[in-house]
């Protein structure tokens, strides 16, 4: 062999026999709850209490392709219906804001229900572009009580969402469609709370001092996943 194929063979073996970089404990499949309307289309991660998964993020999204994001929400446009995120395999902290290079996009499979329940695939290999992170933030795996419950929301027009902070182990996921009057606080609500059962919708409208009648019903509701 001359000299010049030596070298490069001997570059070439040093290339294949580096270790590969390991993806951090974060790596996996993260399925979202998907729901929204013409206002505004969100992505809600399902936490659970260990890696890769002990993480609650809230995303506000849109489908890259024009025709398949005005289809979807005009699919969902506010509904309860349960539509589900099913990914590719990503490190979830790659979404954080304060990564070096933060996450703009992900392909997935847009699901009409739950996506590991028996749930209909609709819209394959998306493009899911990440517009706002919303919420990021680490759950706390220690055993831990609280007595109210907090209730963000997303959007500031009609068309808008509660989403509950998971603040307790064991906890429950809940998201709640909420038609809002003009010009109504956009701000966080509490509630009292009992144990890991469902929040009602009296008691939401109370927090919120709207009409029952504004409370648009339970998107999503899980408590197996946050033991």
């Amino acid at each position: 062999m001359n000299p010049l194929r030596r070298a490069f063979a001997g570059a070439l073996l040093a290339l294949c026999t580096l270790p590969l970089q390991a993806a951090d404990k974060t790596y996996g499949t993260h399925g979202m709850a998907l729901f929204g309307g013409q206002e505004g289309l969100y992505a809600s991660h399902l936490p659970m209490f260990h890696a890769p998964h002990d993480f609650q993020v809230i995303l506000q999204i849109h489908i890259a392709d024009k025709a398949t994001d005005a289809a979807l929400r005009k699919q969902l446009d506010g509904k309860t219906a349960l539509w589900t995120i099913d990914p590719e395999k990503f490190e979830l902290s790659s979404i954080a804001p304060e990564s070096e290079k933060p996450r703009k996009e992900f392909r997935a499979d847009l699901v009409q229900g739950h996506f590991e329940r028996g749930g209909s695939p609709r819209f394959k290999g998306a493009r899911i572009v990440i517009d706002k992170v919303i919420v990021f933030r680490q759950l706390e795996s220690k055993e831990h009580s609280a007595k109210l419950a907090r209730y963000i929301q997303l959007g500031s027009g009609k068309q808008r969402f509660l989403i509950k902070e998971i603040n307790t182990r064991p906890d429950f996921d809940h998201i709640v469609a909420y038609n809002a009057a003009p010009g109504a606080p956009t701000g966080a609500i509490q509630v009292r709370r009992w144990g890991v059962q469902q929040t009602g919708n009296d008691a939401l409208a109370m927090a919120l001092k709207v009409n029952m009648a504004a409370i648009g019903g339970t998107v999503y509701f899980e408590t197996g996943d946050l033991k």
